[in-house]
């Protein structure tokens, strides 16, 4: 085929928001309910989501629910995923009380030991290490004095974040969806090409968004062999843990792939008490010992959480599991042609699903772009 002259063409190509396009997407975590608003905010789309669950639904399969959630950057260095979700939920947490986001002050707590280990826990990669690159992101960065450190800890910093109730963030989601126009459906799909039979529209779609998580491994047409569970165990309690959001480098008194972590969802939705990062493991029952260790390291790094007075005085709402999406390699963000329909994925988040997920979703919306020009251009040939 010949190189083609854009300059030539009869006539100029229109804008891409005006160019309409049939979207089904897959998912209605918080992955697939950000990547629907985006494009339905960019406009000239019809979006259709399809999920076997939804908001409201507890499945340990369906990851969202039981996030904590908040903003704790992990990568090792700048990525956009990360950098470019930040000044969203930051804006919202300003301007939209009724996503049910706040700000909350984030202390990271480094043990010796895991220095000088490389901070090989289960969630440390970039979170741990000195002089981070997120430093000139999130704002408030400071590194603690020792005055300041507990015993066992020989470093700490902190900065500004936020905590996500996902009880209402959810929700919020899917009201922002429907406000412009997006239309949600219950599915179980065997395959992704079953997606090409669901939007609500009856056509078949032009694209559709593979937000399906966990469950990428085993869909037809992407079986993901990357794709595993990182099961997160954690225990919901009415205790308040506020002003501060803790993490520690590591435990002692569990496996490796257990972890210490506090925070506190805003408006009500109760403080998260954690947890696990355990890859591969299917398991969706709460472990009673292990929830035990998650209580006891909680009250010992926060005393405040129950007066001093140990985990018999924890108001306990809920233990629960959800399985992480982890993904071998990282997420996968790219666009597939599978059974002649275009597919973009967009899973494999790990532990960072909310933390990366705008950032992600301006990405899906840039390759959806693509496909758009690559469509039109080639009906001008």
């Amino acid at each position: 085929m010949l190189p083609v002259d854009l300059n030539n063409l009869s006539s100029p190509l229109p804008p891409l928001s005006s160019i309409m396009s049939t979207i089904v997407v897959v998912g209605a975590g918080v992955s697939g309910l950000t990547c629907a608003l985006q494009l339905a905010k960019q406009g000239g789309n019809t979006i259709t989501v399809v999920a076997k669950h939804m908001p409201g639904d507890y499945d340990p399969e369906y990851t969202s629910p039981f996030a904590g959630a908040n903003v704790l950057p992990m990568a090792l260095e700048y990525n956009r995923w990360e950098g470019e979700t930040w000044p969203e939920l930051k804006k919202l947490a300003e301007t939209c009380p009724e996503a049910g986001i706040h700000f909350q002050k984030a202390i990271l707590y480094r043990r010796a030991k895991d220095e000088a280990a490389g901070f090989a826990g289960p969630l440390s990669d970039g979170l741990f290490v000195r002089n981070p690159w997120f430093k000139d992101l999130m704002p408030d960065y400071v590194d603690l004095p020792a005055s300041e450190l507990p015993e066992g800890m020989s470093s700490a910093s902190s900065f500004t974040s936020v905590c996500i109730n996902t009880a209402i963030y959810l929700p919020w989601l899917v009201g922002q969806c429907r406000a412009r126009g997006v239309v949600f459906k219950r599915a179980v799909l065997k395959h992704i090409s079953d997606a090409a039979k669901l939007s609500h529209t009856g056509r078949k779609p032009d694209i559709i968004i593979n937000a399906t998580g966990l469950l990428s491994c085993r869909l037809g047409g992407v079986m993901d062999q990357k794709v595993m569970p990182a099961r997160g165990q954690v225990v919901l309690v009415r205790n308040e843990a506020a002003p501060n959001m803790v993490c520690t480098s590591g435990t002692d008194d569990g496996n490796d792939d257990e972890l210490c972590y506090i925070m506190q969802r805003a408006d009500g939705g109760g403080t998260i008490l954690g947890g696990t990062y355990m890859k591969g493991n299917w398991d969706g029952v709460p472990d009673p010992n292990i929830a035990t260790r998650i209580m006891k390291r909680a009250v010992e790094a926060c005393p405040a959480l129950t007066g001093g007075k140990g985990i018999e005085a924890l108001d306990v709402i809920r233990h629960a599991v959800g399985l992480r999406p982890y993904r071998e390699g990282g997420v996968r963000i790219e666009k597939e042609n599978i059974d002649g329909t275009w597919v973009v994925h967009n899973y494999g988040h790990g532990g960072w699903g909310y933390q990366g997920s705008w950032g992600c979703a301006f990405r899906v919306q840039e390759l959806v772009d693509e496909i758009k020009s690559e469509s039109k251009l080639g009906s001008k040939l």
